[in-house]
């Protein structure tokens, strides 16, 4: 067994509480400091995300636009931040949208203005052929009208009255006993081409319409 004898006259050390004056702790307290300020300053420097709202339904053109039809979303952007329609950017007398948004994309500032600066109606048409699947809304098609012959149940050559005009939406419908289905249009007609198209619709005109893969 080992013991431990003071001598007389020899002090045993004692530890000595940190001194709020002592250099060393006030240094480690500043190096803790700095090394949080800069993962903080890190964290935030890498956070550049945006918040941009994004469409919650599909969004047809002439629709007035509401807070609720959108969600908010944080993207990172960068330098495109300010082509897109973030909360606050809704201007406060109402707007309408002005080109189709799917249902999940960001909503474009381009795609939303007010409602005189609608430069396309949607007009009606209804078909009763089987349309592509690709015939949704948003998408592209080529209008085709036969005016009516001379005769009775005769027409006229089809022409292309309207090249690629855009689809806002799409309904079908299909009688009690299922026995026909019709499938309406809804195209979007600029003014100088609504008379035609109208005299077309009043006069029962064969309206066909073809896809257009190619237009934009």
């Amino acid at each position: 067994m080992t013991t431990t004898t003071t001598r007389p006259g020899v002090e045993t050390p004692r530890l000595r509480r940190p001194s709020w004056k002592d250099p060393r702790l006030l240094l480690g307290i500043l190096l803790v400091a700095a090394s949080v300020a800069g993962v903080v300053a890190l964290v935030a420097g890498l956070d550049r995300s945006t918040e941009v709202f994004t469409a919650r339904t599909d969004l047809t053109v002439g629709q007035r636009l509401r807070t609720e039809d959108l969600t908010v979303t944080r993207v990172r952007l960068g330098d495109a931040a300010p082509a897109y329609l973030g909360p606050g950017a809704l201007p406060p007398d109402g707007a309408v949208v002005t080109r189709h948004v799917p249902r999940g994309e960001l909503v474009a500032a381009s795609a939303v203005g007010r409602p005189d600066a609608l430069d396309r109606k949607p007009v009606a048409i209804t078909v009763t052929e089987a349309l592509p699947r690709e015939a949704v809304a948003g998408a592209r098609v080529d209008v085709w009208v036969a005016m009516p012959g001379p005769n009775p149940n005769t027409y006229l050559k089809p022409a292309r009255l309207l090249p690629g005009a855009e689809i806002a939406e799409v309904t079908t419908t299909t009688s009690a006993l299922g026995a026909s289905r019709q499938t309406v249009l809804q195209v979007l007609v600029d003014d100088a081409t609504m008379p035609q198209i109208l005299d077309a619709l009043g006069n029962r005109a064969r309206i066909s319409v073809v896809w257009n893969p190619a237009a934009r």
